[in-house]
């Protein structure tokens, strides 16, 4: 069979909500394809299938706009419950 992951995650540098960062991971059969960092503010590929949907995704400007908007709406509002 197949594996498929999605997994989010906020990193947390400081109690400062300016030092939070978002990585969404796809993951297929425990190879990463595609990350997101909300530093980086856009998909990277990390394979040949990665690389080809990260293109499409980025240029899709609602798409990645909604992807931004995860740190918003699940990094900050959690800050208080990590420290």
């Amino acid at each position: 069979g197949y594996f498929h992951h999605m997994r989010r995650q906020c990193r947390y540098s400081s109690k400062d909500l300016q030092g939070i960062e978002l990585i969404t991971s796809y993951v297929f059969n425990k190879v990463e394809d595609i990350r997101f960092n909300s530093t980086v503010g856009k998909y990277v590929g990390y394979t040949e299938h990665g690389v080809k949907n990260a293109e499409a995704w980025n240029s899709d400007a609602a798409f990645l706009a909604q992807e931004r908007g995860q740190l918003e709406r699940v990094c900050k509002p959690n800050a208080a419950i990590y420290y």
